[in-house]
């Protein structure tokens, strides 16, 4: 038996530690989030600008950081693959908990790429992450802006 759909190169089950590692509130490693990152701009390059979305569908918008909202969120709504969603972006700043959340969205869109749907959002730029927090909380979590480099490119 070969890997889900939707993780190609990525090992399905490191993927999967990863996602629960994310759902319990901790960090991955810098390693893994850069290699989260590499895939999921290869998945988003493939997509078009305009995509059909199944319904139902759970849309959500403006996480902002709040880890613990999002995974209430899908206790309610369901998680993937039982449940489609559309993130409407602003994932970071504001929350203690933007490196997870982003992290969580980008790993799952990797792992279920045809049920998981990810916008940019205005929180997603350069100059708005340097003000608001995510540069700071990478810098804290990561002790280097690497993490966060990676993430402004792939928004």
């Amino acid at each position: 038996i070969g890997p889900a759909p939707g993780i190609s190169t990525l090992d399905g089950c490191e993927l999967e530690g990863w996602i629960e590692t994310l759902y319990a509130g901790k960090c991955i490693p810098e390693a893994a989030v850069l290699q989260l990152c590499k895939k999921a701009t290869e998945i988003l390059i493939e997509e078009g600008n305009v995509v059909g979305v199944p319904v139902p569908v759970t849309v959500v918008g403006d996480i902002h950081g709040q880890l613990h909202d999002l995974i209430e969120l899908f206790n309610i709504a369901g998680k993937c693959p039982d449940t489609n969603f559309v993130f409407l972006g602003d994932y970071v700043d504001r929350g203690y908990y933007s490196v997870e959340c982003a992290t969580l969205v980008v790993a799952l869109k990797v792992r279920w790429p045809s049920r998981i749907w990810l916008l940019r959002g205005n929180h997603e730029s350069r100059q708005i992450t340097q003000v608001y927090g995510f540069y700071d909380e990478c810098l804290r979590k990561y002790g280097s802006a690497t993490v966060w480099e990676t993430f402004t490119k792939l928004f």
